[in-house]
């Protein structure tokens, strides 16, 4: 017993003198790399050109495929959008099965098989796969393009191109597109309303029987699967899919600007900019200076840790996020470097001289040791992360193929970034960020942001939503002589039905509703003049938000949680007009002219308020509260009005937008009435 306890002892005391050794301020040293064991794909083709790559996975009992036709880009010219109007009608039913036949089957088996351009994928469990894999066949091989089908995707199409005709951020991508790469090139080219009527049944069919092709295709399967039956299945399913000649497409070079210049798009809707610097870059996986091009990327803006989130955000407190990303291409010159940020308008040329400071702080000094290490660590932690994935070798073994690869590449892929230096990165920023040759890219509201930018030293050009060259937008227009706050107001007036009506209304009653991420909510509004006024939100039938006032005192409750209003909220409110706010603003100043959505409006300011009245209709259509918030920092607040609908003789906006932060609360109103069911007992 006693040599035990002297055993254990002595244990302890090694334990302790080992720890006394260890200085804890110090980074410990990092190990040796990681030994990587890649894992091993089966490949074979077809005679029809498809090549079937398997990797076996016994974790789980489940398979997933994958189809990648690998067509090199090709222009649509003015039936952009055929392609893809093509991969959403594929798999609507086949010469085999109806659509909705087909579509019961794969949820009765709980897979899931889907269709697009490029290409198709289904998932299943291994027991079903077999069948499952089978229905993505055949709806590759034989599906049916109905004018049923045709029509109803047509129709589909065209509105979410309405609906996107206002979103800065899809307008920004696009026209980013289109000036990059021009619009005779496959990456320039885009859908629009004009493209898609010209769009036709025959031409669908006719872009899947030459495009859709297995002899430029590659299957993925990967799963718990046997090799052998696999193999034996997949040619059963589709050694009879026919193959062609595919057509190659010519197209110019895109090539960047002599000198950086500011491309600017004017949307008058615009809250915030979209701010891209980029240029085009001839860069393929595998080349030389890869992995420096990509660890330069990282260090500059690959994600939060990196120079210009740091910049952007944590110091200048400009945006949510500025990043930058380097892209591979297969075709000359169409990669891409993009440094990019969404940022409030009055910093929009702050953020310019931002991005670029760091563009060109990357190219002009090394960065640091530290630095590169950091970004090599993190690399290579997602790489050793992403090998223990089964599809992981589908995916190495298919660029392979693609890249034409040595068969080592990944294998060496630790090694290569090892070898990096810091005077590899420095080249490679100055080889592929191209601060001085780059089109730096403003989408947002000119009236609020050209003035500084005209006040950089870059050139500006100006293109309108489709990319075309146009002229300066108006930045203001002078206040005819004679309008005043009072005749913008009782023009207003006059619009929504004339004043004596307006004078009549003594209460009304709205119910809007709207939804937030998916769930939808209901505000009640109700009002008796000449100030009291209820608000109530409810979620579910369950009320969220109120808000009363009575005419001497009110509160906010929220989540049980009830406030009385303050002695400065009493007095705004018992000085406000409860129905009608813009008898108050004819004491108000007109302060500009606006163009807003195309047309001009006369901005009058009000307090804190400014409200926005269409020149040529009278009617009120946006105002802007601004508030400040306890730490000082101002916050607006827009409301956008539209739908205006008579109720009683009077003029009501039926659909009204706020957008509140990042959140947009776009109301439909259901319901209005006028001098009806409002009674005191409202407001208590």
């Amino acid at each position: 017993m006693k040599t035990k306890i002297l055993s254990i002892i002595a244990v302890v005391s090694m334990s302790f003198a080992t720890n006394a050794q260890i200085d804890r301020s110090k980074m410990p040293t990092p190990g040796p790399d990681p030994v990587v064991k890649l894992g091993s794909a089966d490949k074979f083709t077809l005679d029809n050109g498809l090549t079937v790559i398997m990797v076996e996975n016994h974790k789980l009992p489940r398979v997933s495929a994958t189809l990648r036709i690998d067509n090199k880009p090709y222009l649509e010219g003015d039936i952009a959008g055929v392609s893809n109007m093509m991969g959403s009608l594929l798999g609507r039913g086949t010469t085999n099965i109806s659509k909705d036949d087909f579509n019961e089957k794969v949820d009765f088996l709980g897979a899931n098989v889907g269709f697009f351009s490029s290409g198709a994928s289904a998932r299943s469990l291994e027991k079903y796969f077999p069948e499952v894999l089978g229905l993505m066949a055949d709806g590759v091989k034989n599906s049916q393009f109905s004018q049923e089908e045709f029509d109803k995707e047509v129709k589909v199409t065209l509105e979410n191109i309405k609906s996107s005709e206002k979103n800065v951020s899809a307008i920004a991508a696009r026209v980013q597109s289109i000036l990059v790469y021009g619009k005779n090139h496959p990456y320039g080219e885009y859908t629009s309303k004009t493209t898609i009527n010209n769009i036709t049944l025959d031409a669908v069919k006719n872009n899947y029987n030459t495009y859709y092709k297995p002899n430029n295709a590659y299957l993925i399967i990967v799963g718990d699967i046997n090799p052998k039956e696999t193999k034996k299945l997949v040619k059963k399913l589709f050694a009879d899919w026919t193959k062609g000649e595919i057509p190659v497409s010519n197209f110019p070079t895109p090539e960047n600007l002599p000198t950086t210049q500011i491309s600017f798009v004017n949307m008058p809707n615009a809250n915030q900019s979209e701010v891209a610097v980029v240029n085009t870059v001839d860069l393929t996986l595998g080349d030389k200076d890869y992995y420096a091009a990509l660890l330069a990327n990282k260090i500059l803006g690959g994600g939060g840790s990196a120079r210009l989130f740091n910049n952007l955000r944590e110091d200048k407190a400009y945006t949510y996020g500025s990043y930058s990303g380097i892209s591979q291409n297969r075709e000359k010159n169409t990669g891409t470097f993009r440094a990019t940020a969404s940022v409030r308008n009055m910093v929009t040329d702050s953020s310019i001289v931002e991005i670029q400071k760091e563009i060109n702080k990357i190219r002009y000094q090394q960065v640091t040791a530290k630095e590169l290490q950091d970004a090599k660590e993190e690399y290579i932690g997602s790489f050793v992360m992403d090998v223990q994935k089964p599809a992981t070798a589908a995916s190495f073994a298919l660029n392979i193929a693609l890249y034409n690869l040595p068969e080592n590449f990944y294998a060496n892929y630790i090694k290569n970034i090892n070898s990096v230096t810091v005077d590899d990165v420095q080249n490679a920023a100055i080889k592929y960020f191209k601060g001085d040759k780059a089109r730096i890219m403003v989408t947002g509201k000119g009236i609020e942001v050209l003035k500084n930018l005209e006040k950089t030293d870059y050139v500006i050009n100006y293109f309108d939503t489709e990319g075309n060259p146009t002229k300066k937008p108006a930045m203001t227009l002078p206040i005819p002589a004679g309008m005043t706050a009072k005749t913008v107001v009782n023009k207003y007036f006059d619009a929504i039905g004339g004043k004596d009506k307006v004078m009549a209304v003594k209460t009304t009653i709205t119910v809007a509703n709207a939804t937030i991420q998916g769930t939808p909510l209901v505000m009640t509004m109700k009002a008796s003049g000449p100030n009291k006024t209820s608000q109530e939100i409810s979620v579910m039938g369950n009320t969220m938000q109120k808000t009363v006032f009575n005419g001497t005192t009110g509160y906010s409750s929220s989540r049980g949680q009830k406030i009385d209003m303050t002695a400065a909220q009493i007095t705004e409110a018992k000085n406000g007009n409860a129905l009608f706010s813009d008898l108050e603003y004819a004491s108000g100043e007109l302060v500009r002219i606006e163009p807003l959505e195309g047309k001009n409006a006369i901005v009058l300011k009000y307090n804190d308020t400014e409200v926005y009245y269409d020149m040529a209709s009278g009617l009120k259509v946006k105002q802007v509260k601004t508030t400040k918030t306890p730490d000082g920092k101002e916050v607006k607040t827009p409301t956008m009005f539209s739908d205006y609908k008579a109720v009683n003789g009077v003029k009501f906006p039926h659909s009204i937008g706020i957008k509140s932060g990042p959140m947009n609360l776009d109301f439909v109103v259901k319901e209005i009435k006028v001098n009806e069911g409002v009674s005191n007992a409202d407001f208590e």
